[in-house]
């Protein structure tokens, strides 16, 4: 999580983190409490959008990445960011072999209330909310030269996957 919030703050201004605010006390970052702790990441992604909208008033887009994914670079984060800011689109979103990345995207903060009622309906897959909003998708053409080795989009789910990652990174270092 540490290493996501660095290599956001090199490409945006301002970093949220939305999480237990306990969890993450220790930290020079804004936490901020999930609306809906447990019904997976669509209501932390409108918890984000809610809460730039109430805060920043001319916050066009929100960059919105999950903290499992080790392998992303500033340079991917900031084309994203770039891409987005030139777009129509309400997300711009990366597509991967195994499908739409959305917890790796740009979410326009306008698209709250279209995200939220979708979830006030029953909607909790993320890629089922993108279905109500204007979808910007950036396939291998776009991201490929930012992911020589394929593992942009890898996230980590177990200990094993951590220990893997870690080991990569390490081994990159050197």
């Amino acid at each position: 999580m540490l290493r996501m919030c660095e290599l956001l703050c090199g490409v945006t201004e301002k970093v949220t983190v939305v999480a237990a605010p306990e969890k993450y006390a220790g930290l020079s970052l804004q936490i901020v409490e999930d609306r809906w702790p447990g019904e997976g990441p669509l209501g932390g992604i409108i918890t984000t959008l809610r809460t730039t909208a109430a805060e920043d008033t001319a916050c066009e887009w929100n960059i919105v990445l999950s903290c499992d994914m080790p392998f992303l670079t500033a340079d991917w984060v900031e084309f994203l960011a770039e891409r987005a800011a030139n777009s129509k689109s309400q997300v711009v979103v990366p597509k991967s072999a195994y499908g739409l990345e959305p917890l790796c995207a740009c979410w326009r903060t306008d698209s709250v209330d279209v995200l939220q009622q979708a979830f006030e309906s029953g909607v909790r897959k993320v890629t089922d909310a993108l279905k109500r909003v204007t979808t910007e998708v950036l396939d291998e053409a776009d991201w490929k030269r930012f992911d020589s080795a394929g593992r942009l989009f890898w996230n980590m789910n177990t200990a094993s996957d951590y220990e893997e990652a870690r080991r990569i990174l390490e081994a990159e270092q050197r």
